[in-house]
């Protein structure tokens, strides 16, 4: 086996690599939270149809270790540079989204997640609840979840803030900044 070859397994798999992160955020945390037997064909299929092109068509154990460690050190380096970047991390992870706030669903948040009424109500349930009337803020999270605090939920004062208080804290701001940039 040429170094050339080893090489081009190299270079295969870091750009397989970074598309796949590309092309996952841009599908959304939908995808990623709420897997259903289409979601989960699809990424069988995915992992299938990038194989052969990462291992440039060299199926020796040479190539396939390659392509392994390549995998494994981008992981690593990619994870590294998140946690010092709020800016990639944000792309690449995203933000929690508010999908129901004080009873009212925010249908706009709702249609760009991918997220139906029925999503939402779903986690609701789970919950032991029957609708969104008693609901404050439902979020959907950077990791696919979806998490309800009701307006009975006694919230514990501590220095530690919550995911959803910090969202809530974002919304704010988004609003006000909303607010000033329509007065300008």
């Amino acid at each position: 086996m040429k170094p050339s070859d080893l090489y081009a397994v190299v270079w295969h798999t870091l750009t397989i690599y970074l598309f796949l992160i590309v092309a996952i955020r841009i599908f959304g945390k939908h995808s990623m939270g709420q897997l259903n037997a289409i979601d989960l064909i699809v990424i069988i299929l995915l992992g299938s149809a990038v194989e052969t092109a990462m291992v440039n068509a060299n199926v020796s154990l040479p190539a396939g270790l390659i392509c392994a460690t390549v995998l494994m050190s981008l992981n690593k380096l990619f994870s590294h540079i998140m946690l010092r970047s709020d800016r990639l991390r944000h792309f690449v992870v995203g933000i929690p989204v508010v999908l129901v706030k004080d009873g009212v669903w925010i249908d706009e948040n709702l249609k760009r997640c991918g997220l139906t009424h029925n999503d939402v109500l779903q986690a609701i349930r789970e919950r032991e609840m029957d609708g969104i009337t008693n609901v404050k803020v439902a979020v959907l999270e950077t990791d696919g979840r979806i998490n309800v605090v009701t307006t009975e939920a006694k919230v514990h004062k501590s220095h530690v803030r919550t995911k959803a208080q910090n969202v809530m804290q974002t919304v704010r701001q988004r609003d006000l900044a909303g607010d000033s940039t329509s007065k300008s």
